[in-house]
């Protein structure tokens, strides 16, 4: 009887959620897109990094000895075997990147969709929302004029 009640329950969640569930999935969806804008961030960190010494690499003698970390291990190569290696290191990260972005754009779609499916308002939304209605009747007061939601002081 347990079975069937518990088969029953997940039958009703599926047709309208609670609101801790869709609470909970709305959060565990912009976590997923705060990871990705973070593993993008740092890949581009990467990409600059590879910029940097292979510009440094292309004004150095290609017969000369320079070292590369693989794997942990430091490993003696010359620069005309390093900067091919680089350079290509370099496209795949950039691809990621592209690919990470595309990923980051669809998940906001999809978060843009739930909010407006379940009518999700976000903490201090509505502040803002009243405070831009309220932002004319300060500039005529001699506020400053300032971009949209930035705060001067």
């Amino acid at each position: 009887m347990a079975a069937n009640s518990a088969s029953s329950k997940s039958g009703g969640k599926q047709s309208s959620p609670s609101a801790e569930q869709v609470v909970a999935t709305f959060q565990r969806m912009r976590q997923e897109q705060r990871s990705m804008a973070s593993k993008s961030a740092e890949f581009e960190m990467e990409i600059n990094e590879h910029s940097l010494v292979i510009d440094t690499l292309k004004e150095v003698d290609p017969s000369r000895k320079c070292y590369r970390l693989v794997g942990g291990v430091l490993v003696e190569r010359t620069v005309k075997e390093v900067l091919p290696a680089l350079e290509n290191n370099k496209e795949q990260i950039t691809k990621i990147v592209e690919s990470l972005n595309t990923q980051m754009q669809v998940k906001g779609r999809e978060l843009t969709e739930y909010r407006e499916r379940y009518n999700i308002r976000l903490v201090g939304e509505d502040d803002k929302q009243s405070k831009a209605d309220a932002s004319p009747a300060k500039e005529s007061e001699g506020g400053s004029k300032g971009g949209a939601g930035v705060l001067v002081s």
